[in-house]
């Protein structure tokens, strides 16, 4: 069991870093788009009692609110 523990540690701590680094290259409303539908698919879960197609439906509506935020200057 404490075997187990530390892997699922260790690869807790690699997720994490990959995904700290994969937003190295993005544009700030590819970094709104990728928050948002985050923050909406948590909100989606929450407000359906743990329902994975309110997550999925928070994550959609929280990528477009992001992606729409901060709109390039044309």
């Amino acid at each position: 069991m404490n075997t187990i523990k530390r892997v699922a540690s260790a690869a807790a701590v690699v997720v994490a870093t990959l995904s700290l680094t994969a937003c190295a290259g993005m544009s700030n409303q590819d970094r709104n788009t990728a928050v948002g539908a985050g923050v909406g698919a948590v909100a989606g879960s929450v407000l359906t009692g743990g329902s994975a197609v309110g997550a999925v439906g928070g994550a959609a509506v929280g990528g477009v609110i992001g992606n729409q935020v901060q709109k390039p200057s044309r």
